[in-house]
């Protein structure tokens, strides 16, 4: 019997090298395409609220965990303890008076899985209304809606396999006009080693419906087409547009110095459907899990001028404190991140999070 089991072990597990050598020739396969850059919508979709992975310039793939996962690899919602709740506010792109709001929840269900619900919004602040006639503004103003949601479950297996699928709704709306759409994420982390010190993630997402404005908004006033003295309201077809989808491969090694310090580094590739790919790597100190500092670098392939790249190229930082609220150091802790994400124009993106783990 136990001849079997390693067996089916060693077969699992080489079914899996093989799935991740298909994903990896698919990747390469379907690099990103920056002859479609700018076609694509809900940008909103690749921004991330939460402070720790935005640290490590979101390149975590193969290390991120908890409510966090659901932005990045749902993969790792399930290495939770019990309950995780985690509250963000972000500062984008700094001079814009844009801000981010996320609420999540983990919740571990049964040994070895974990539900996760996912909220984020928009604060664009309140925008003035112009016209041909009065571009200064009409003294009315309005405010855009972007919000999403997601719902996810993540699934870690006895071979240290977590799998994990997000289904997420995507909403834009102004007062007259609208557009809505679904998307579906899905990740796989891998961790082995004496110490599990070497972890490897691939996720793919925000594949999904093409998304088209309606409303009132879009309607227009013009002449009759029977060349009657009268105008008549027409209703103009917007057009439609994909989501931004990208896949992510990344991995990480830990190097433990003593028993209370850490030195994580990684490396991850993004391929993105609509743009340009990117290749960065981060490295993260940790002292007795409880405070932390990390930095990333990431650039943009084949930008052969510099107004061609992305929003996103360079630096990023971010440091966290995550005490325990009680002796027991897997029961409550309390944990507060920090981000700060360089920028090609503006003054850059600050991140603030807020954690519960139970």
């Amino acid at each position: 019997m136990g001849h079997i089991q390693k067996f089916d072990q060693s077969n699992n597990m080489n079914k899996f090298y093989c799935f991740l050598v298909f994903l990896l020739s698919f990747s390469i396969a379907f690099a990103g395409n920056p002859d479609r850059q700018g076609e694509a919508g809900a940008y909103e979709l690749l921004m991330n609220p939460w402070a720790r992975s935005a640290g490590l310039h979101t390149m975590s793939t193969s290390l991120v965990r908890g409510v966090e996962a659901l932005r990045l690899n749902v993969a790792g919602l399930s290495r939770i303890n019990k309950t995780e709740v985690l509250i963000s506010h972000s500062r984008y792109l700094e001079g814009t008076d844009l801000k981010m709001n996320a609420f999540g929840i983990g919740q571990r269900v049964g040994k070895s899985g974990a539900f996760g619900l996912s909220i984020m919004a928009l604060d664009f602040g309140d925008i003035l209304v112009t016209t041909n006639d009065q571009p200064e503004g009409t003294g009315a103003s309005f405010t855009p809606n972007f919000f999403n949601i997601g719902l996810a479950y993540a699934h870690t297996f006895e071979n240290k396999v977590s799998v994990g699928i997000t289904f997420r709704g995507v909403s834009e709306s102004t007062s007259d006009v609208s557009a809505m759409g679904f998307a579906l994420d899905a990740g796989v982390q891998y961790v082995t080693g004496d110490e599990d010190n070497f972890k490897f993630g691939i996720s793919l997402r925000n594949v999904g419906s093409r998304m088209t404005f309606s409303g009132e908004g879009l309607a227009t006033q013009g002449p009759s087409p029977n060349g009657g003295n009268y105008e008549l309201t027409f209703d103009q077809r917007a057009e439609g547009f994909e989501l931004p989808s990208v896949l992510n491969i990344g991995m990480s090694y830990d190097f433990y110095v003593a028993e209370k310090h850490r030195i994580t580094v990684l490396g991850n590739f993004a391929g993105n459907s609509f743009s340009r790919d990117q290749i960065g790597g981060g490295v993260e100190y940790s002292f007795n899990e409880m405070f932390a500092l990390r930095a990333g670098y990431k650039a943009e392939m084949g930008s052969i001028q510099d107004f061609e790249a992305s929003i996103y190229n360079g630096i990023s930082a971010g440091a966290s404190i995550d005490v325990p609220l009680n002796k027991d150091k897997k029961g409550t802790r309390f944990g507060i991140d920090y981000a700060y994400r360089q920028t090609k124009l503006w003054s850059g993106t600050h991140n603030f999070s807020i954690r519960f783990s139970i």
